[in-house]
């Protein structure tokens, strides 16, 4: 992504520095492709030692190619359906029984799909549930030891804007994504006590190329316009760049916040 800067134009990603952040190890939930592959570009490029885990396993594999290839250190992954809770905490192990104890935890995982209030079955709920809310509490009860070990972290949870601005069409999903404050504020207490930070970046419709292919049209454009207060669209760099912030050490004093990136829509 580029913005425009007084006439200049810059990468999002390129424009601040975490030196601290170099050798850091990050673990990424669903870091394949959308802003997950951002997340995961964005603290390669900041030299950190990232892992991450996601199904699409073609995405993923050109994004640690494309990195590798870029000169940043090879980013660590495996394919994981995180719905598979044995297999997503079995996956963050192993990854740090190669890499050592992990720093920083970015929950992104998720999945927007539509669906009708009447339609929505307990299985259905279940497996929505699944991917939007039950990945990130047993990821962070995963990553735990070795935060301890380290004697402090930063996790960062990703949640939605979508239940916030009353949005339907997924009352599932958003029922799911609103949980995360609560999971947030509920476990800042004990785990500030370890020195360990835990937020939430809540991001507005941001162009990733599933939004972009599958809601982006006219009337789209325009609700775009008439909701945001600033006219650009929101792009996945966009969070990274909180996230990165939300990580390092200049955010030593924040925990149990929400962060709001969507333009002013909400």
């Amino acid at each position: 992504m580029t913005i425009a800067t007084g006439g200049a134009t810059q990468r999002l990603q390129e424009q601040v520095a975490y030196p601290h952040l170099a050798g850091r190890r990050v673990f990424v939930t669903g870091g394949g492709s959308g802003i997950g592959a951002a997340l995961v570009e964005a603290f390669a490029r900041q030299r950190a030692q990232v892992a991450f885990v996601d199904v699409a396993v073609e995405a993923s594999d050109a994004l640690v190619e494309r990195l590798a290839a870029a000169g940043h250190p090879r980013p660590w992954h495996r394919r994981c359906d995180v719905t598979d809770v044995a297999a997503l905490q079995q996956a963050i192990a192993e990854a740090a029984a190669e890499l050592g104890d992990f720093h920083v935890l970015v929950n992104n995982v998720g999945s927007d799909d539509r669906h009708a209030l009447d339609e929505v079955t307990p299985e259905y709920w279940d497996r929505c549930v699944a991917v939007n809310q039950r990945p990130a509490f047993f990821a962070i009860q995963a990553v735990l030891p070795g935060m301890r070990r380290l004697g402090s972290g930063a996790i960062v949870n990703l949640g939605s804007n979508g239940w916030r601005i009353r949005n339907d069409g997924y009352p599932v999903y958003a029922t799911a994504k609103s949980s995360v404050n609560g999971l947030t504020r509920g476990l800042a207490r004990e785990l500030g006590a370890q020195r360990i930070r835990i937020n939430v970046v809540t991001p507005g419709w941001v162009m990733t190329e599933r939004q972009v292919t599958l809601w982006l049209d006219e009337a789209g454009e325009c609700e775009i316009q008439r909701n945001q207060c600033l006219p650009d669209k929101v792009q996945p760099d966009d969070i990274a760049a909180m996230v990165l912030f939300l990580a390092s050490d200049q955010a030593r004093a924040i925990t149990a916040q929400e962060f709001v990136v969507d333009a002013g829509w909400s």
